[in-house]
């Protein structure tokens, strides 16, 4: 599905600058099919240059008034949002399924895990206080203060089309920036209801706006004059690209990159409970998530208990549309993106893992969706493609090890270091592992080690370039300045 002319008969997407949705002026468009269906539900613009430098210009010009409006009065703007999140949660949660193909169940989850960061904007008149210290010298004081930063810029990926816009602009907005939202050409209509929601909340014309676009609207964004930080989620090349390139230009940058997330068994972990939390872990929104367990460590003697029932849950999952209540994983993204995981289980299969759960055979028949089912790999070894690579889909490796330390060395071996999870009841194994491992993210029988709202997403190594990371204090740090005002008075 490649760029083609606009076609009058299916809505045309349009940019919101300056508090109105006006056409791109491009003429080229991507569809927007329905993952599941494969049925078209819009079409999105390449937006040019000119559209980039409208939109950052409406937020330059609204940014003065933003950053002058007293904190108090932002973040009652971000609680009128949050309450009107909750009141189309339901909406919501049905257009990010339409767009994405995630279970609704796992829809509902995404927009409460937004609201939750939007909960957490609310409170920027306390997180947004500075520091005083009087008489640092005779009759001198010195304070300081925090400042916003101007006009900043989110670009998304597919995967959370809710959730990680809500990670950027609602912190970004309440510490008084102006905002510029690139989402995701693939997902872009969660988005486009953020910016309606956001004026029914009362916030001012040109505070956010909204660009569509690939890759000539984010090199443009990356090297506006304007634009003063860029946040970014994605895979890890093009995370390496907007940091080195947003950096080149003087942008404080922080860029959310891919992730090989391992998940250790010990002996004398409770099973029971183990293989469903991994179960959702690696299959869950399809694999599509970074922080998905994509390789479990099996220490000892576990595999031999755990791979037969790992492999007998994931073949039980049911694949299919993400309305119906009966789905447990919806369909992958693309078409392309169903042949490059499919190449990847080939993969596995030639290097000579032993494929005990084989997704390609769980794809519904009567379906037209992008499916892949869930796929488990035993006897995997640490030097094979299926191991290495983020596969970004329903695949899951095991790899068998004798010990802790061997399993250790395995996880920090991996060039990322976004999560990794132990399932033990030794509190020593659980220490050991929690002082060695080298990730940001850690889970001690957890299956995703998803931070709460205030807290950072602390990825490590390839997972992150930057310094301060997204959400939590470090996302208040990310969208502000300091000043530091020396007094004295005669």
């Amino acid at each position: 599905m490649g760029a083609r002319s606009v076609k009058p008969q299916v809505e045309v997407l349009q940019n919101f600058i300056g508090g109105a949705w006006v056409p791109s002026k491009t003429e080229r468009v991507e569809d927007i099919p329905n993952p599941a269906t494969g049925d078209l539900l819009a079409r999105v613009p390449y937006s040019t240059v000119g559209d980039v430098e409208a939109a950052v210009a409406a937020a330059a010009r609204a940014y003065p008034a933003w950053r002058d409006t007293p904190v108090v009065e932002r973040a009652r703007v971000m609680f009128r949002f949050r309450q009107v999140l909750e009141d189309h949660l339901e909406e919501l949660a049905l257009l990010v399924t339409q767009e994405n193909g995630k279970t609704v169940e796992e829809a509902r989850g995404e927009v409460r895990r937004g609201i939750e960061v939007v909960e957490f904007a609310c409170g920027m008149p306390t997180l947004m206080m500075g520091n005083v210290v009087e008489d640092t010298a005779r009759g001198i004081d010195s304070e300081l203060i925090r400042v916003p930063l101007g006009v900043v810029v989110g670009i998304c990926p597919f995967n959370f089309p809710a959730m990680i816009p809500l990670w950027m602009f609602p912190i970004a907005l309440t510490a008084g920036n102006a905002f510029v939202l690139k989402p995701s050409e693939r997902t872009p209509l969660s988005a486009v209801r953020f910016a309606d929601l956001l004026t029914e909340a009362g916030l001012p014309a040109g505070v956010l706006n909204l660009v569509h676009g690939v890759k000539e609207a984010v090199d443009a964004l990356l090297a506006h004059p304007a634009v003063k930080a860029v946040s970014f989620v994605g895979s890890a090349p093009v995370a390496q690209y907007i940091y080195q390139t947003a950096a080149a230009h003087g942008k404080r940058v922080q860029a959310l990159a891919g992730a090989k997330n391992h998940l250790i068994v010990m002996p004398d972990a409770d099973l029971e409970r183990t293989v469903p939390a991994i179960i959702s872990s690696a299959f869950g929104n399809a694999g599509e998530r970074c922080l998905a367990g994509s390789v479990v460590v099996a220490v000892g003697d576990v595999a031999d208990r755990f791979v037969p029932l790992l492999a007998a849950a994931a073949a039980k999952l049911r694949v299919g549309v993400g309305w119906d209540s009966a789905t447990e994983m919806g369909p992958v993204i693309r078409p392309n993106h169903r042949r490059r995981i499919l190449d990847f289980i080939e993969r596995g299969t030639q290097e000579g893992a032993h494929l005990v759960c084989d997704g390609r055979a769980q794809v519904p028949r009567d379906e037209t969706g992008f499916f892949v089912g869930a796929t488990v790999f035993d006897h995997v070894r640490p030097e094979m493609t299926i191991a290495q690579e983020e596969i970004f889909g329903p695949v899951l490796g095991v790899i068998r090890v004798a010990t802790l330390d061997e399993a250790l060395q395995v996880v920090n071996r991996s060039r990322y270091g976004n999560m990794a999870c132990i399932f033990t009841a030794s509190g020593k194994a659980a220490r050991e592992f929690r002082v060695r491992v080298e990730a940001g993210m850690l889970g001690i029988n957890i299956g995703v080690a998803a931070p709460i709202a205030f807290f950072p997403f602390t990825g490590w190594k390839g997972s992150f370039y930057g310094d301060l990371h997204a959400t939590g204090k470090d996302a208040v740090e990310f969208y502000t300045e300091k000043k530091v005002v020396t007094s004295r008075w005669f």
